[in-house]
């Protein structure tokens, strides 16, 4: 008696490939693609690969994430135009993406210590469709840098450049211990705000920028229309500043919004505001002056 084929087999390739898209590129690469001929085939089509996510929190016990990825760049031949790499990756690996992807339009990076500020300006050189860049909690990354990356990037329309999240409001700036460099305070909106003229949209999370950063980011980037400035608190939007804020801006985040939306390290415990919080909670009476300043 003959053996049928699996029913799976016969289903159309473009539905087989948008089933197969949510494995993640690891289960694809190390499980999927051995199933059976038809799934090994839509495997291999570039098509599949040109988006790439891959988060070491996905796979916390494999050690060899970098070759997973450079993996999954080959499959894509060129196509690919949006990856998010998170919790692995190191400066070669950055690079040999953005060397063979020189049509990638969104590039994100998460919590990638081992990625320096030269080799990520060297990687979006070579990157001259890129539209939206995202940096997460990149701690070797300058000012500078981001100075660089916006000469470099002429169409880009999204940055993102967050810090980790403060519990206690009023100890910002106490410490640039985070940040390596003094002062930084509004060094990288400044920055922002001279190489990237062409942003619409900009995220900096719990960025230790002033009143002068916030007004070089709007008068350097007359078409931002969407602004996240969750945990700036060094920001007083209180006069003329913050009204410009609000009449140019159609979707505005505010330093003391919730961040209940905001998967990366808030400083806060999940569904906690600072209106919940005692600011000597978990310090002596004695450690502060009344203006919430170190004696």
């Amino acid at each position: 008696m003959a053996v049928s084929a699996p029913p799976w087999t016969e289903l159309p390739g473009d539905l087989t490939a948008n089933i197969l898209r949510r494995l993640g590129v690891v289960d694809i690469l190390e499980n999927a693609q051995k199933v059976c001929t038809t799934w090994r085939t839509v495997c291999k089509d570039p098509a599949m690969w040109r988006v790439i996510d891959i988060r070491h929190d996905d796979y916390p016990h494999r050690m060899d994430l970098d070759i997973m990825c450079r993996r999954a760049v080959d499959r894509s031949q060129g196509q690919l135009i949006d990856i998010h790499m998170e919790g692995f990756a190191d400066s070669e690996t950055l690079l040999y993406v953005c060397r063979r992807s020189s049509s990638l339009k969104r590039l994100s990076l998460a919590c990638c210590d081992d990625i320096s500020g030269k080799a990520l300006t060297k990687a979006v050189a070579k990157l001259p469709q890129l539209e939206e860049l995202c940096l997460i909690i990149m701690s070797r990354v300058r000012p500078r840098h981001v100075e660089t990356i916006g000469g470099s990037c002429p169409l880009l329309k999204s940055f993102t450049f967050n810090l980790r999240g403060h519990r206690y409001p009023h100890m910002m700036g106490t410490s640039d211990d985070e940040l390596m460099e003094e002062p930084t305070y509004s060094k990288y909106a400044l920055a922002i705000g001279k190489s990237m003229p062409n942003l619409c949209h900009l995220q900096l999370f719990a960025n230790y920028m002033k009143n002068d950063g916030l007004q070089a980011l709007l008068d350097g980037c007359p078409h931002l229309e969407s602004l996240d400035i969750r945990q700036c608190f060094l920001v007083d939007l209180s006069g003329d500043l913050g009204k410009r804020c609000f009449q140019q801006m159609k979707k505005l985040r505010l330093p003391f919004d919730y961040a209940d939306d905001y998967r990366w390290d808030t400083g806060l415990s999940p569904n906690e505001h600072y209106s919940d919080i005692d600011p000597f909670s978990e310090y002596d009476d004695g450690c502060y002056s009344d203006d919430f300043g170190f004696f």
